[in-house]
């Protein structure tokens, strides 16, 4: 589905970087270091996880990434020497992280990469045993990562409660696993149907709420490279409504 020719190595860490301080993320960059690209559909910013990374977890920490999508997590966990347990339900999701990976540094981090379904390989991680978890799910079917062929992918969940039915047995699985006092965080946006505007986020927010998660911090983060197109903007002015340009950053607390 995906393929990124390995191109010459960049810089295997950002010139510049500091960690935010406020509830508003905004990064115009895509991952100017090591491996990233920009060219899987719907990934996470380099800047957001390293953030994250830094802010919620420490050296040698172990950390889960449910849904590794593109690989930034992993790319980032071998950057700053934290162990990863990752899955994604999509082979080429696997395949495309393994890809990233194979650059040269002085890392002793371990990570796993498994090709499997969340809500089910994260019952054989042990409870109580993880340091930070953090993820960037699909948000329902606005981007179908696997064609269908994949009939229980959440990509392929139309329906918004259903998806969040779905994500509250991840929530569980993500609370049951975190040590005592220590941070869940998902990145997740919002959508519209037939005009009107699907709080999707908010309805995700509740589901982890629901599994004894407290909430710690709700980051905006602006999106950047999703310019609208001709009929998008035409078709806001035509129909009145605003095209959605952020996302909801939840940072969440076992306690």
């Amino acid at each position: 589905m995906y393929y990124f020719p390995m191109a010459k190595i960049k810089p295997l860490n950002p010139e510049i970087f500091d960690l935010e301080c406020t509830t508003v993320w905004s990064f115009p960059r895509r991952g100017n270091w090591a491996t990233h690209k920009s060219g899987y559909r719907g990934n996470w910013s380099p800047d957001v996880v390293r953030n994250l990374i830094n802010s919620y977890s420490k050296e040698w920490d172990t950390l889960v990434d449910p849904m590794i999508g593109g690989g930034t997590t992993a790319i980032e966990c071998k950057l700053l020497n934290r162990n990863l347990i990752s899955f994604d339900i999509n082979p080429d999701s696997v395949r495309i992280t393994n890809e990233m990976l194979d650059f040269t540094f002085d890392s002793k981090s371990e990570i796993q990469i498994t090709n499997a379904d969340a809500r089910i390989a994260m019952k054989e991680i042990e409870s109580d045993s993880i340091d930070f978890v953090l993820h960037h799910p699909p948000y329902a079917d606005i981007i179908k990562y696997s064609d269908g062929n994949i009939p229980w992918d959440l990509s392929n969940i139309h329906d918004i409660d259903a998806f969040c039915d779905e994500m509250e047995v991840i929530a569980g699985e993500c609370y049951r696993i975190l040590k005592q006092g220590q941070f869940c965080s998902i990145l997740i946006g919002d959508t519209r149907r037939k005009k009107m505007y699907q709080p999707m986020a908010f309805k995700v927010m509740e589901r982890f709420l629901r599994v004894w998660f407290e909430l710690k911090e709700d980051i905006v983060k602006v999106q950047h490279n999703c310019k609208a197109t001709g009929f998008w903007k035409t078709s806001s002015e035509k129909n009145n409504f605003l095209l959605i340009m952020h996302e909801h950053l939840f940072i969440f607390q076992k306690s």
